[in-house]
């Protein structure tokens, strides 16, 4: 099949012979596959870009990457707990997952993709990609579905991000951060977070991922800072000018261009999502606060995940709230997980299965909601409830957090769940079922950037 797509036998068995032997010492190992894989890369380098592939080209390109995966998952169910060993100095050095991924493509050759060879894949369209991105989200699978390395990175995308720490004194002094697509604005002892995304209706991207968990990370470390808020910020489009959108989800149309990276999904839910629920693992101990949500128009997607880590939902009355998975055909963050303890399981499953909706201010959205108000209601509803939660003080608060945590998501539930997420959410991503449901439930082919 490969030949068949001119590349020649000789080359085709040479990457063969080389397939891996087993070993049960990592360096062996990792040696071993890595000529495999990078041999095998390198025959895929060989064809058109996958855009420009003929059927025998498909069939080959589709053969080298089967027996890719095949070789990385053999070698990660043997050798995952001693790569991230060697990669966090046996659990002494922290390493997010964004650098992680590609710390491992150092030390394992293959494994993952380079820099550069994700530098080209960035540049394709979400339908012409070669699917590099999967071998990040196998490596991120079996990582997290070992107990000890698992734990220990989603502790470690648990702590403040360099950027927070460098901006705690600007917030201290002056109140208020602008961070571009985030903003932090510290309005008495409460600590409101805004996502600033406005042409695309405060929806979320690779652009505003990192500056939103800054903002989350400032709020947990302001200590004059009791009580976080998140809102969308007021946007400009001329159908809600002037008004604030909580938030449209992930960027649809970035997504479709290929412009929203596969790791976008799990750097988002181990880090800021998680961070608003958990709070922050720092050097003290851990950092947790109360948080608020203003659901103003709609939450629909993404903006749906945050609900259920809120400590308090204030929505306005006729906001919809929404996860449309079935249309985009994405697994929709930790919903799945949460969602069930909100509503029930059977509504869960007609909302992520089905594109069940609710509005905000009808009875089957109460589990959703705390409180419903008229529009011009939201701003004194918010001082009123900053100043119900803060006006006794919060020792208990985080204990009390805490306490439901333990029987509702303790950290286990959390970490094994992620693992299967990474997995079939990479499988997601690059189905063209995604590319599908794009153009015909969004038009993303006929939208402008």
């Amino acid at each position: 099949m490969i030949e068949s797509a001119g590349i020649s036998g000789a080359d085709v068995a040479a990457w063969s012979e080389s397939a891996p032997a087993a070993h049960e010492l990592f360096d062996a190992a990792g040696q071993s596959v890595a000529q495999f894989l990078t041999r095998g890369t390198a025959l895929l380098e060989r064809l058109p870009e996958p855009r420009d592939r003929s059927e025998p080209e498909l069939a080959a390109a589709d053969a080298i990457k089967d027996s890719l995966t095949r070789a990385r998952e053999t070698f990660l169910d043997q050798h995952a707990t001693a790569l991230y060993e060697r990669l966090t100095n046996d659990y002494t050095t922290p390493v997010r997952l964004e650098q992680l991924v590609y710390d491992a493509a150092t030390e394992v050759p293959g494994l993952t993709p380079s820099r550069t060879e994700m530098e080209t894949e960035r540049a394709r369209m979400l339908a012409d990609k070669e699917g590099l991105e999967l071998a990040q989200g196998l490596l991120a699978a079996h990582v997290l579905a070992a107990p000890d390395p698992g734990r220990h990175l989603v502790t470690t995308m648990l702590e403040p991000m360099p950027e927070a720490l460098e901006h705690l004194g600007q917030l201290r002094a002056t109140g208020a951060v602008d961070l571009g697509s985030a903003r932090i604005t510290r309005t008495g002892r409460a600590g409101v977070v805004e996502l600033v995304n406005v042409r695309h209706l405060n929806a979320e991207d690779g652009a505003t991922l990192g500056p939103t968990e800054v903002a989350v990370d400032l709020a947990l470390l302001d200590p004059e800072i009791e009580v976080g808020v998140v809102r969308g910020a007021v946007v400009d489009h001329p159908r809600y000018a002037g008004e604030r959108i909580f938030g449209a989800g992930i960027n649809l149309t970035h997504l479709y261009q290929g412009r929203i990276d596969f790791l976008f999904y799990l750097v988002r839910d181990l880090g800021y999502v998680n961070k608003l629920y958990r709070g922050l693992a720092t050097a003290d101990g851990t950092v947790e606060k109360l948080w608020i949500a203003t659901v103003q128009r709609f939450a629909i997607g993404g903006a749906c995940q945050l609900l259920h880590v809120m400590d308090h939902v204030i929505a306005t009355r006729g906001s919809r709230l929404y996860l449309p998975a079935r249309k985009e055909g994405i697994i929709p963050g930790a919903s799945n997980l949460r969602l069930p303890r909100s509503v029930g399981d059977r509504a869960a499953r007609q909302a992520i299965l089905s594109g069940r909706e609710w509005t905000a201010g009808q009875p089957d959205a109460d589990a959703l909601c705390d409180e419903v108000v008229d529009p011009e209601e939201m701003d004194a509803a918010l001082a009123a409830r900053i100043d119900a939660l803060t006006s006794s003080g919060l020792i208990n608060a985080a204990a009390n957090r805490r306490a439901i945590r333990v029987g509702q998501e303790p950290l286990e539930l959390f970490r094994e769940y992620m693992a299967t997420y990474a997995r079939e959410q990479a499988y997601c991503h690059l189905s063209p079922a995604l590319v599908r449901n794009l153009e015909t439930h969004w038009n993303a082919h006929q939208r402008s950037v």
